[in-house]
């Protein structure tokens, strides 16, 4: 008697291998069995006609505080996810002292665009003050999937240094060895990484740098070298110039060649692998990718680990009524701004309130964090603005933009976009490319060729209302193996190994990842025809009653997390099988 069959699905495994048409049996969490299958099940999967894949693997999330209060862990959980990592880009809530939990909250709040309030309210604060007192507590818990932590570099130099762990300054002989002393402990405790930022567009809510933000190479590398004593960690680093202005290190070399050098020699000194945020911003000099990965081969040759780690889409920023916009900080605006969405988009079409809004100068927010001029931006690019249509075009054309919209009409661009905003009762949303979506596309599809890259980036957790991201999972199998039509697509098997395997082999995560005999039980079956992320919908459901966008998703027949089925046709079972995962030596 098995616990679960799942028959005659087609079987994409996460090793890249040809798919395969069979059954999984699973039994006590672990899949025992695939193939032809006989004997019975408590509870039997029709697969016939859809994919049967590993669980997802994300290793790029935020879920540091939502842990805390949420026990599906969604987006991720209705995203087909059945693991995702926390931690990443140097923030996060551990080690922390008692009395500094609010420098922490607004570093996230800034960097990450999580309501403060949500973080007060909703975190459980005073469980824990090491990072393993903060693996303890989570091991407490129980998720619709499995969350793994790394330690981030904010929080600890912030604990160690005090406060000067913001400044550009050298850490001391002294403090080195403390940091290197705590990074080694919440290895060993289990994180499954070390995470920092180096990036001066990575800001707090009152617009400081994260600390480590300058930190000196001896820094990173002495921390490497915990690392290399704990035999265990992934090291990322999101470098300098990633976001935001550019800042030269040391002179002799440009930016992006000096991160890369400093990359390579931390993961030489502690044997462990690095990944970094790859991506193509326009400001960039059009081959900048490819010469990083130029580097990267040359590097790894010579002895280095590192994993670029790109996207599966261009990171949308988006604009609608529910959430960030043009002329939120208008004064007009602000008077109406707590009215119910339907009713504030019913009274913004009053001739007199337009007028009004139109005509308003903003109003500076009292924290200049890195969300302060993002209503600026979406007024600067609203010509570049894409109405998220249903279904959603990634690759949509120059003539579907709120600007050739806003010619084609004869009016301003401003005009298009107040239009757009009231439309269907405030629902709609749009997102900004500053760039042919097309040719960034193209740039995507050679990025997730190359073979020393993984996939990553979809920041769940984070951003929740200016970036949608966490549906890269989904669409990152329906996109790129269905709907692309305008370039070249990607294999299926590839799509899958990207982000099962490959990614659960970085983080030394042996026991998932792909369907095989004696491996977890980790197991999506997907409508591969019908699979798909819709346009983003708010929902105050945060804590304090702070609004998110999610955008709804469909096409996931069954997810099965540890051999327990947590989600059935797009519909929570109730289930928590996912707990901590910690890490081991390897």
């Amino acid at each position: 008697m098995y616990d679960v069959i799942i028959t005659g699905g087609t079987i994409v495994d996460g090793t890249g291998a040809p798919a395969t048409t069979g059954d999984v049996a699973i039994r006590d969490g672990v899949i025992v069995e695939v193939g032809a299958v006989s004997g019975t099940a408590r509870r039997t999967i029709d697969a016939d006609g859809a994919l049967v894949t590993p669980g997802w693997v994300d290793i790029h999330t935020h879920y540091d505080g939502q842990v805390s209060w949420d026990d599906t862990i969604d987006p991720s959980f209705s995203n087909g996810v059945t693991t995702a990592v926390m931690g990443n880009c140097g923030v996060g809530f551990a080690p922390v002292r008692p009395g500094s939990e609010r420098e922490l909250i607004e570093l996230m709040e800034g960097v990450e665009d999580i309501p403060g309030t949500a973080l007060y309210e909703g975190m459980e604060w005073g469980r824990w003050e090491s990072f393993g007192e903060y693996m303890d507590y989570l091991s407490t818990r129980q998720f619709g999937l499995d969350v793994a932590a790394q330690i981030p570099h904010g929080a600890l130099r912030a604990y160690v240094m005090r406060d000067r762990a913001g400044d550009d300054v050298d850490a001391t002989a002294e403090e080195l060895a403390e940091m290197s002393r705590l990074v080694r402990e919440g290895l060993e405790a289990g994180a499954v990484g070390f995470t920092t930022s180096r990036t001066v567009g990575h800001r707090s809510l009152w617009g400081t740098p994260v600390p480590g933000t300058f930190a000196a190479e001896d820094e990173l590398l002495a921390i490497g070298a915990a690392m290399r004593d704990a035999r265990r960690g992934v090291f990322e680093m999101i470098p300098a110039s990633t976001v935001g202005e550019l800042r030269a290190l040391g002179g002799e070399h440009s930016t992006q060649q000096a991160e890369h050098a400093v990359m390579a020699a931390v993961s030489r000194a502690s044997g462990r692998p690095v990944t970094f945020t790859l991506v193509q911003s326009p400001d960039f000099p059009p081959d900048l990718w490819r010469e990083i990965l130029t580097m990267t081969e040359a590097a790894n040759a010579d002895g280095a680990k590192l994993f670029p780690q790109v996207a599966s889409r261009p990171i949308g920023f988006l604009t609608g009524l529910g959430g960030y916009h043009a002329f939120m900080r208008r004064p007009s605006y602000m008077a109406i701004a707590h009215l119910p969405l339907a009713e504030r988009a019913r009274v913004m079409a009053q001739p007199e309130l337009r007028a009004a809004i139109m005509a308003d100068s903003d109003v500076r927010p009292e924290a200049p964090g890195s969300m302060e001029n993002v209503y600026g931006m979406f007024r600067r690019s609203a010509a570049l603005m894409y109405p998220l249509d249903d279904p959603i075009d990634l690759e949509a054309p120059r003539e579907r933009t709120l600007g050739a919209i806003a010619e084609a009409a004869g009016i301003d661009v401003l005009d298009a976009m107040y239009d757009f905003l009231i439309s269907d009762g405030g629902r709609r949303f749009a997102s900004l490319s500053t760039a042919d979506l097309h040719a960034r596309m193209e740039v995507l599809r050679e990025m997730q060729m190359h073979p020393d890259t993984v996939t990553g980036l979809s920041d769940a957790g984070a951003h929740v209302t200016l970036i949608c991201d966490a549906t890269m999972p989904t669409t990152q199998l329906s996109f790129w193996t269905r709907d692309r039509h305008r370039g070249e697509q990607l294999p299926l098997e590839h799509v899958v190994h990207r982000q099962t395997l490959r990614n659960a082999e970085l983080y030394g995560f042996s026991d998932r990842g792909a369907i095989r005999p004696g491996l977890r039980a980790d197991v999506n079956v997907i409508d591969h025809a019908r699979v798909r992320a819709d346009a983003p919908v708010a929902h105050d459901d945060l804590p304090a009653g702070g609004t998110r966008l999610i955008q709804p998703v469909v096409g996931y027949l069954a997810t099965v997390c540890a051999g327990t089925v947590t989600r059935i046709d797009d519909t929570d079972t109730g289930e928590r099988p996912g707990r901590l995962v910690r890490s081991q030596a390897n």
